[in-house]
């Protein structure tokens, strides 16, 4: 390309500033999305991009935040038909999950803490889907179903949401109800038994008043790992999905829209395999290669990517979710009122193998959980522009989430988890006869059942206001007011294998019985600046600043304990994160809008960071919520599009992330510092990974400074890169070849950055070949993964300090084909 961004910009300098181009009105919405680029910002000339980013419609290009828009077309185009798959378009998003309760999106590397998923916390990285706020990721973990487009946004958005969201927000729309009757299907198979198929309709019950929409998503896949001891393929999918709305048109200027929808899945799902082995600081005898060969055990493969595991507990990830809504608007002539009324509820049925191998360590790990939410958003919007427009709301938001959490111990457990003592051993491997660790009924059979109470209660008023002091520049505070209020419940009751709730020190030292009950309540203010200067008709700058809050929570997944085994009560709460974000950008187009660049710079610091970790004991607690002194992630993202021609469209995004802890001194140690004898003044830490021997015990320091780490889940580096031609066809339609690619450099899979669970970096490459018809149809092959990248997901450590090290491979090489047909 010749023209550079200097270029562009020494002639901006010389251009007279212009108003943007307006919109075009909402009743061309759906035509001017469906008119754009194949991903994000790339347009026709002429074309424009409709968002809601701001509750308005507005041109993507005009909007003054970083957002990018996938649309419906590309979703399927890409098979991004969930929000796991979207990260491979957008370098800037990050989704982790070992099941779907167990999972967290990220933007910019904020948003919940890396680690098991506390129900106490609010999630930064907001879910909305048709302008309802979706309180758990696990309840987003649905499959997209006539998704007309999805908007990521970056940075706070509290001042235009109802929800308070400190890292970004995810806005999902459908496809509306048309009373004009349309149709939409579309069939998908390929390797692995996948079979995906979507249909919806769309037509007038009235003429003019009363219109409806219904749709429906089948998704079946075997699983691409394979349990030799059950011969069952896991890690699979079988998702179903129905979704209805209603669309009354009362009066020319109020609508309102009934929407419903229910999700069924039910795959067997979802296991954590061998990865490596790393030394801890635990005595030689006590690591896992040690115990292991104490039962003769070895694993199907010590290579992940074999796709083997022998896991002995039956896995379950089976949810429904679903609920209800009601979105008035009504046209007041300068105005417009919103209402959204929402419930929503999401049943959890999952069974987990929490030891990760074919012993029976633990026999039994479930958290079954049945959550419920009502919201209330009442907004008002003005229309058209004004020399000063505006946006205000009220929101009234309540969850509650109940929790039977069960754990039971096997026959392995006590010499994984107890000391043994210290050589000479006699023929049981054990110091003395009498030692628990060689007596499997110590811990057989020991169990907890954990119940588990969580309300959470929500009001805010929020607003923004945008003051344009010319048709170039105009200025936008905004502000928010926020009450939380979180109380919950936690009961353990222990009982070993007998039945007898009276424990011995190392049962309690495994499973502890623990009962609490936290609170948290807490009022803030937060708010916004935004200032946006139309440089030229194509030229777009922008800078904010925000000052936000994400509230404080309760710890709901056990306390650690102290030197008697009785869980610390201070630990019970987390205090709210203080956000100060700094962002600038700079949206550009030039080449008849053929181009499009858009560059943001963007600097957030958080106090008190809420951060997931570990206790250094040999029990089953994985992690708690804690707070770190201070982090900071600062970058650049930069998102491109281009159609040199007609038949051909390119893009490129891009996103430099630099996030790390500033200030955390009291961290858990990562495993390699780990399972060893309490450091001392006297007796100094050992040097990591240096197992203890009966000469040279190990001692390991109780806490851990990781101030300067880098937070983590981030790559430093992340990009998604593309291209379509198309060759167009005398009897009409086209032929077209796609490519999609995406790289994300190495990061860290530990909470403390540990050399055995650091990722490396990898690529992905998918193609695609078919043919486009000028009326609705499209058929194409596809080849995802095609060069059968080997790499991890997730890499996590075993409980306990055993030094195994547990791994998630990512999808192996797909292939098959889609069909799609509208009328």
């Amino acid at each position: 390309m010749s023209i550079t961004l200097a270029t562009l910009l020494l002639q901006a300098a010389s251009t007279p500033a212009a108003p943007p181009v307006e919109p075009p009105p909402a009743a061309q919405e759906d035509a001017a999305t469906s008119a754009t680029g194949r991903l994000g910002p790339a347009q026709p000339a002429g074309g424009d991009i409709v968002v809601t980013a701001r509750r308005r419609t507005e041109s993507v290009q005009t909007v003054p935040l970083a957002v990018s828009v996938i649309g419906g077309t590309a979703l399927s185009d890409t098979g991004a038909y969930n929000v796991s798959r979207l990260t491979q378009i957008q370098p800037t998003l990050q989704f982790y999950s070992t099941n779907p309760r167990n999972s967290a999106a990220n933007i910019r590397g904020l948003g919940a803490p890396f680690g098991l998923t506390n129900d106490g916390i609010e999630q930064g990285v907001g879910i909305y889907v048709d302008q309802v706020y979706y309180s758990r990721i696990a309840s987003a973990t649905f499959d997209f179903t006539d998704t007309e487009r999805i908007e990521v946004l970056r940075g706070p958005q509290g001042t235009l949401y109802g929800k308070n969201t400190t890292a970004g927000a995810i806005n999902i729309t459908t496809r509306k109800p048309s009373f004009t009757p349309e149709a939409r299907v579309e069939f998908s198979t390929g390797n692995y038994e996948f079979i995906q198929a979507k249909a919806s309709a769309s037509g007038p019950l009235i003429a003019d008043t009363l219109a409806i929409r219904l749709s429906a998503s089948v998704t079946s896949r075997r699983g691409t790992i394979h349990n030799v001891r059950t011969g069952a393929d896991v890690n699979a999918q079988d998702n179903k999905s129905l979704r209805g709305q209603l669309l009354w048109q009362a009066a020319p200027n109020l609508d309102l829209t009934l929407y419903a929808d229910y999700n069924h899945q039910d795959p067997d799902c979802c296991a954590q395999i061998f990865a490596r082995v790393g030394t801890t600081q635990r005595p030689v005898w006590r690591q896992y290669d040690a115990l292991a060969a104490a039962f003769g055990y070895q694993p199907p493969s010590r290579n992940a990517f074999d796709r083997l595991t022998d896991l002995d507990t039956p896995l379950r990830a089976k949810q429904e979710l679903g609920g209800a809504s009601l979105v008035a608007n009504w046209d007041l002539g300068a105005a417009t009122l919103t209402s959204v009324s929402a419930y929503r509820f999401w049943d959890w049925d999952p069974s987990n193998d929490r030891d990760f191998i074919g012993l029976p360590i633990t026999t039994v790990s479930a958290n079954p959980s049945q959550q419920k939410q009502w919201s209330q958003e009442l907004r008002v919007a003005s229309n058209g522009k004004h020399t000063i427009d505006y946006v205000a709301g009220l929101f009234y938001f309540r969850q509650t989430i109940d929790t039977q959490g069960l754990q039971v111990q096997g026959p392995a457990a006590s010499r994984f988890l107890l000391n043994p003592g210290t050589p000479p051993f006699g023929a049981n491997g054990c110091a003395t006869a009498a030692a628990n660790a060689c007596n499997p009924a110590v811990l057989n059979g020991l169990t907890a059942r954990n119940t588990i109470g969580f309300t959470n209660t929500s009001a805010a008023a929020f607003g923004k206001v945008t003051w344009h002091i010319s048709d170039a520049f105009s200025i936008a505070p905004g502000l928010r007011v926020n009450y939380d209020k979180k109380s919950g419940s936690y009961v353990s009751v222990v009982t070993t294998g007998s039945g007898s709730t009276t424990l011995n020190a190392d049962q309690r030292g495994v499973l502890a019985p623990q009962s609490y009950q936290p609170d948290f309540d807490n009022w803030n203010v937060s708010g916004d600046i935004t200032a946006a200067w139309n440089v030229a008709r194509d030229v777009h700058a922008y800078a904010t600043y925000a000052r936000n809050y994400k509230s404080g929570g309760i710890n709901l997944s056990g306390l650690p304990l102290d030197a008697n085994n009785n869980p610390i009560l201070s630990a019970a709460t987390v205090r709210p994160e203080k956000v100060n974000h700094y962002e600038l950008g700079l949206k550009t187009q030039f080449l008849d809008r053929r181009a499009t660049v858009n560059i943001a710079g963007f600097w957030t610091e958080i106090d008190d960071y809420q951060a997931t970790v570990t206790n250094g004991q040999l029990g089953v607690l994985r992690g708690y919520l804690a707070n770190a002194g201070k982090v900071r992630t600062r970058g650049v993202e930069v998102d491109t599009a281009f159609r040199p021609t007609a038949r051909l469209n390119l893009y490129a995004n891009g996103a430099f992330t630099d996030a790390k802890y500033v200030k955390f001194t009291d961290a858990p140690c990562p495993p390699e510092l780990a399972g060893g004898t309490t450091a001392t003044a006297a007796n100094p830490a050992s040097p990591a990974g240096q197992a203890g021997t009966a000469a040279r015990p190990s001692y390991s320091p109780s806490f851990c400074d990781v101030s300067g780490q880098r937070l983590p889940g981030i790559s430093k580096w992340a990009f998604s890169y593309g291209a379509e031609y198309a060759v167009p066809l005398a009897a009409g339609g086209n032929i077209y070849v796609g490519y999609d690619g995406s790289y994300r450099s190495g990061f860290s899979s530990n909470p403390s950055e540990s050399i055995y669970t650091n990722i490396d970096g990898y690529a992905l490459s998918n193609f695609r070949l078919g043919y486009r018809a000028d009326r609705g149809l499209n058929a194409f092959l596809w080849l995802r993964n095609a060069f059968d990248k080997d790499y991890y997901e997730l890499l996590a450590t075993q409980s306990g300090n055993t030094g195994l090290i547990v791994g998630q491979p990512g999808d192996p090489r797909t292939y098959g084909v889609t069909v799609s047909a509208s009328f």
